[in-house]
Parts: C-alpha cells; sequence; structure tokens
C-alpha cells in the first residue's frame, strides 16, 4: 500500500510551513487537500501557499479552475489520487495538507465515495432551496428531505444546508435514498497524519493576525471579485469573502466587517478541530507554536513510519 504523508489541522496552526519543511526533508511534493485553492484568483483569502512558496517546492491541486466552475470531492479525490501515483513514481513522498477534512476523509477511503457522487446538480436547484432556507429557514428543507430519505435527514447536522440540498436532489434523482447509497469504508493508502493543533486562545490570537495581514495584502479587492460571481458559485459562500460583502455596499463598516470575519474563521477553526478529532482515530497530534523543537519529534515519527 502505498505510504503518504497527511498534514491536518485548523486554519492558521502552521500547516503551510510544516508541509515545506517535510517536503524539502524527505524530498516530497505537496498536494493541496483545500476545497477553496483549487480556485485561481483566490489567493489571499483562502491563505494559498505564496509564489515563492510553491517555487520551493512542487505544489498540486491549486490555480486549476475559475472561481464560477464547481469541482466535486469526487473530482478532488480522482485527482488527488493521479497526483499521488505521479508523486510515487517519481521515487518522492506524496504530502497532503489541508484543513477540508470531508475531502481528506474521501481520500483515504474513510469516507468512499459513492456511485453519486458524481451527480450534476443545477444550480438552479441550488439557489432556490438557499433562497427559501434564507426565508423561512432551515425546517421546510430537513422536511422534504425527510421524505426521500428520513436517515440523512436525521444524521446532517443544523446548519449545513448543502449537504442537505444535495442528499435530497441524488435522492430524487436516484429515486432512493441517497443514505442508502454510501459503501463501507476501506483505506486506500498507509498514511501517517500530522495533526496540528494549539492553545486555543493562542489559535485565536493567531486567526486574527491573519485576517489583519490579508488585509494588508489586498484581500478587499479579491472580496470585490467573487461578490461578482453568480450566486450558486462555491466561492462565494467561502469564508474570508462573504463576511466582507456588506462592506462593499458599505451596510456595515471595514472594522465590523472584519469583526465577523475573525469570529467566523474562529468558529470554523474549532469546527475544524472537532471534525477531526472525531473522524480520524489514528492522527498523531503535535503543537509547533507552543513546542517547535516538536519538528524533530515529527521528523523521526516519519523516518519510522517509512522504514
Amino acid at each position: 500500500m502505498q505510504k503518504i504523508i497527511v498534514i491536518a489541522g485548523p486554519t492558521a496552526v502552521g500547516k503551510t510551513d510544516l508541509s515545506l519543511q517535510l517536503a524539502k526533508k524527505f524530498d516530497g511534493e505537496i498536494i493541496s487537500g483545500d476545497s477553496m485553492q483549487i480556485y485561481r484568483h483566490l489567493d489571499i483569502g483562502t491563505a494559498k501557499a505564496t509564489k515563492a512558496e510553491q517555487d520551493q517546492v512542487p505544489h498540486h491541486l491549486i490555480d486549476l479552475l475559475e472561481p464560477t466552475e464547481n469541482f466535486s470531492v469526487a473530482q478532488f479525490v480522482r485527482k488527488a489520487q493521479e497526483n499521488i501515483h505521479e508523486i510515487a513514481s517519481r521515487g518522492k513522498i506524496p504530502i497532503i495538507v489541508g484543513g477540508t477534512g470531508f475531502y481528506l476523509q474521501a481520500l483515504l477511503g474513510d469516507r468512499p465515495l459513492a456511485p453519486v457522487d458524481d451527480v450534476q446538480i443545477e444550480p438552479d436547484f441550488i439557489t432556490a432551496w438557499e433562497q427559501q432556507v434564507a426565508q423561512f429557514g432551515e425546517n421546510p428543507l430537513r422536511e422534504a428531505l425527510a421524505k426521500v430519505d428520513l436517515v440523512s435527514a436525521e444524521r446532517i447536522l443544523p446548519g449545513q444546508i448543502r449537504r442537505m440540498i444535495r442528499a435530497l436532489a441524488i435522492s430524487q434523482t436516484k429515486g432512493q435514498p441517497f443514505s442508502s447509497l454510501q459503501p463501507q469504508p476501506k483505506r486506500q493508502y498507509d498514511a501517517y497524519i500530522i495533526g496540528l493543533d494549539t492553545d486555543r486562545q493562542v489559535l485565536y490570537d493567531r486567526i486574527n493576525q491573519r485576517v489583519d495581514h490579508m488585509l494588508t495584502l489586498g484581500l478587499m479587492d479579491e472580496v470585490a471579485m467573487v461578490s461578482e460571481l453568480p450566486d450558486a458559485a462555491t466561492a462565494k459562500k467561502a469564508i474570508g469573502y462573504k463576511e466582507l460583502f456588506p462592506v462593499l455596499d458599505q451596510s456595515e463598516t471595514l472594522e465590523q466587517g472584519v469583526a465577523e470575519l475573525k469570529q467566523a474563521s474562529r468558529r470554523y477553526a474549532k469546527r475544524q478541530l472537532t471534525w477531526f478529532r472525531n473522524q480520524f482515530n489514528d492522527i498523531n497530534w503535535y503543537d509547533l507554536v507552543k513546542n517547535p523543537a516538536q519538528l524533530d519529534e515529527i521528523e523521526t515519527d516519519i523516518q519510522n513510519f517509512m522504514a
């Protein structure tokens, strides 16, 4: 089974820095496991590796699509599998880096792809239901889903609107419950999973500082570009952009928008950590913010894993 390294963790915890260090140390190449870094032009708000960083080590699954294009988890898995095979064939180590846990889980095989993962959902269907939710709340959507897939309606957490819409669309398209189409999990790779974390307040301070730095880099220009995308575009829902839309139309001050962005980013980091802890029982946790010397420990652990 192909050995790979996975670096997971919340936003602003230091995944990019570690990935560069490990890629240089172990002659690896980096595959982005972030659902938004696949899009061109979204550089600052997605905390994409800079051109200088990408020049140091080959990067994959970055800047492949325009922000108006859709990108499913099934497409991610296929492309990542191709990259892993190509990297390994060159005698290099594939290093997957990202905070989109759902993508990482699907790639590893812990959440295997169902025969419905390539179903294309009409943007109008998504937009119509999102408008319904905005006006009436999510109960009508959940009730509609329960009529065709009670298991998914009970399983999907509050606030996961896109997941409910997808489950509803697939259930209607296939004529059977989305939940009944899920295959059993089976690991596809021998993965050493590194989890990065640190004290909560320290992480929150880093997130706040990152947002401030993004603004100095020109984040508002990206926000203006994203605001012009069609409402159904996935990029338009991304944290880092939507919180600042009210600043553009002057319904909020920049200070208010930045405060909302920081809060949304902190909440997202908390959800990321909860997800990783609940979904990966073989993750190896390290705190490089509090203890940078743990880098030596990580390198030793990887050497033992690769042996």
